[in-house]
């Protein structure tokens, strides 16, 4: 018998709900259907398993009532919870229309022999797991699973066990769709990860810093690839010409949105001096303006603390900056209601580097605001951290701003807002520093990781003989 998980929910505290969490035998056997069924997944051409999937977009449709029923119970949230269905929904369209044009096709000729010529033949990864994490439940499962599986490639899914009710309506879309046979789900904790990493053939794994070096470490020993994508400290850059309205409604957003549960929060805020006061007092405003979900989920901006153990993090961050010297201008205590925790948006002032909450990921609605000098300054103190996967700069001077950019190390910069990677899909990027590793899960990058490029060298002219490497004959030219 596998292990019972038991299985919280945020908005009430209450365990309401369990999983069987499957053990490495019933991994192992799992990875086997699929390797079998991938066979014959992968003979299809692009036009059939396009269709399918377009099959799936339809049956998650038929299923919307189902899904979000039990992925807003999952993370507390209604509206999210609808916009993540309906993204999955345009992700699967978006990729069936693109993914004709996303691979290189053709002969090229050689520069050094123009006799010879190459072309390539792409071939997927049998079984791809992906291992996704609690914050955005379905989004986060199909994000790498919808590309593979168009590419050719089965998919062994491990959701998070903080966040599994969404799955059985999942599997019945699935099935619906007639993607049993390719498109496995797992239910289970990090042992149940560790198995699934021993078995596939490629791993696509999002979450945290500590967790991605024990999967990267994995896929080492075996020497399959690892795409990771893990945590964040985004840095917000505001200059003194910027327009405080829209840099204070963007820092808000994008600090609080989802409750700050995201990897592209913004976590730290850095404002030039001129501004500093005015920015504060202006984000406090628009801070206490906001509402909890609280009691009606139907009302209000900010949801519950998904994962409990998250709220410890929050309270240490939030207490470790306050020892040490930070202001609690709004928010500043995690609150219980109806069993759900719940913090209320959090801004610090007079914050340094020294603290937690500037230099480890907080993932919640937390806005430590910290003032600079010069553009220098501030882009020396956005890349003071191990983190490097986005950042956003605001100026009234676009180039300026874009210069600013270019200094930062990390893998995407919004300007003029905040963000932006969780809206905007073409642009193709990668984390850097300890934010991730692997090619970039937007753009053609998305689709093409999960092929192994094979070349075709095909000779036009008559082979060489030996005796053209005769040591007796003339040296080349």
């Amino acid at each position: 018998m596998g292990r019972k998980l038991d299985v919280r929910n945020p908005r009430n505290g209450m365990i309401d709900a369990t999983i069987d969490a499957a053990d490495e035998s019933g991994i192992a056997s799992a990875v086997e259907r699929l390797r079998r069924a991938q066979l014959e997944w992968v003979r299809l051409d692009l036009t059939d398993r396009s269709r399918r999937l377009e099959a799936l977009a339809d049956t998650l449709h038929q299923s919307r009532a189902d899904i979000l029923s039990a992925l807003k119970i999952d993370t507390g949230r209604l509206r999210i919870a609808e916009m993540e269905l309906a993204g999955v929904i345009a992700s699967i369209r978006g990729w069936v229309q693109q993914a004709p044009d996303l691979l290189p096709h053709g002969w090229t000729q050689g520069r050094s022999n123009l006799a010879i010529r190459h072309t390539a033949s792409f071939v997927p990864y049998p079984v791809v797991g992906v291992i996704s994490p609690w914050n955005f439940p379905l989004t986060l499962s199909m994000i790498d699973t919808i590309p593979a599986l168009l590419a050719g490639c089965a998919i062994l899914l491990k959701p998070s066990e903080v966040t599994p009710r969404f799955v059985t309506p999942l599997e019945t879309a699935i099935k619906s769709a007639g993607l049993s046979d390719v498109f496995a789900i797992v239910q289970g904790d990090g042992e149940t990860g560790s198995a699934l990493v021993a078995h596939v053939d490629a791993v696509c794994f999002t979450g945290s810093v500590a967790t991605g070096r024990k999967v990267a470490a994995g896929c080492a020993a075996r020497l399959i690839p690892a795409f990771l994508e893990l945590g964040g400290k985004d840095p917000l850059i505001v200059l003194s010409d910027a327009d405080i309205e829209h840099a204070t409604d963007a820092a808000l957003r994008g600090s609080i949105l989802a409750t700050g549960q995201a990897c592209q929060s913004i976590e730290r805020i850095y404002v030039q001096r001129p501004l500093y006061d005015q920015f504060v007092s202006r984000l406090c405003e628009k801070a206490d303006a906001v509402r909890l979900t609280w009691p009606d989920p139907n009302d209000g901006e900010i949801g519950p603390i998904i994962f409990d153990k998250q709220a410890e993090t929050l309270t240490a961050h939030i207490e470790d900056a306050r020892d040490n010297g930070a202001r609690i201008l709004t928010g500043g205590r995690v609150e219980n209601h109806g069993g759900g925790l719940w913090l209320r948006p959090t801004v610090l002032a007079d914050v340094t580097h020294n603290m937690l909450v500037m230099r480890d990921e907080t993932f919640g609605p937390v806005m430590p605001v910290m003032a600079f000098e010069t553009e220098d300054e501030a882009i020396a103190l956005a890349n003071d951290s191990e983190y490097g996967l986005s950042a956003a700069v605001f100026s009234g001077n676009l180039a300026n701003a874009e210069e600013i950019a270019s200094k930062l190390d990390v893998g995407a910069v919004s300007l003029n807002d905040t963000s932006l990677t969780g809206v905007f899909f073409e642009a193709e990027k990668q984390s850097f520093k300890s934010s991730g590793l692997g090619a970039s899960r937007m753009g053609a990058s998305g689709f093409q990781r999960f092929f192994r490029r094979k070349a075709i060298i095909a000779q036009t002219a008559a082979p060489a003989s030996i005796r053209s490497f005769s040591e007796t004959g003339d040296s080349p030219a």
